[in-house]
């Protein structure tokens, strides 16, 4: 299959689907952590979104969609403007052109503006022993079914700490979640 992992930039999904035979490319406004095992587009994932793929799992930034980043829309200038971009954003994913969709992204504004997710899934559902309930839109995909279920579970992602890297931390996609997405949909 050819796969387009748009917003991208740790490679976790897209190396996973890469292992597994798949053509996949990462694509991110930022450069890649890891070029070990697949390609990596830096740049609009409007400019290559028309390339004929199979299938596109899409991440966009939960800055302003997610229901955590809510308190500051009435703190931070733009904010409502930047939200109305991030929904339009979401909106153009979802739209593609392209046979089978999953777009993620934590509870939020998309579920109240765009559509209630297919399904929500936690990371101990597939291996991790933490929560964070994360939206799955789907187009043309079976639910994803959980694959180790965790009996352990913290809130390590909220517990956070603030730090220079907190946002990429906090955003940063589960193994076990990406080889379940390749073993279910690839």
């Amino acid at each position: 299959m050819k796969i387009l992992i748009a917003c991208e930039y740790s490679g976790i999904v897209r190396d996973a689907f890469t292992r597994h035979g798949h053509y996949a490319l990462s694509c991110d406004l930022l450069p890649c952590e890891s070029l070990v095992n697949g390609l990596h587009y830096q740049g609009d994932v409007f400019n290559i979104i028309n390339k004929n793929w199979d299938l596109m799992i899409a991440h966009p930034p939960c800055t302003y969609l997610c229901s955590a980043g809510a308190r500051w829309k009435y703190e931070k200038p733009n904010w409502s403007h930047n939200q109305e971009l991030a929904l339009e954003f979401v909106k153009k994913l979802l739209n593609a052109n392209i046979p089978k969709i999953c777009l993620e992204n934590p509870v939020g504004i998309i579920s109240t503006q765009i559509r209630k997710p297919d399904q929500y899934i936690q990371p101990w559902q597939f291996g991790h022993g933490e929560t964070k309930k994360t939206g799955l839109w789907l187009k043309n995909l079976p639910l994803l079914t959980p694959t180790k279920i965790v009996n352990g579970r913290e809130n390590r992602i909220h517990k956070m700490p603030p730090s220079p890297n907190r946002g990429k931390l906090r955003s940063r996609f589960y193994t076990g979640i990406a080889e379940a997405m390749v073993q279910q949909w690839g």
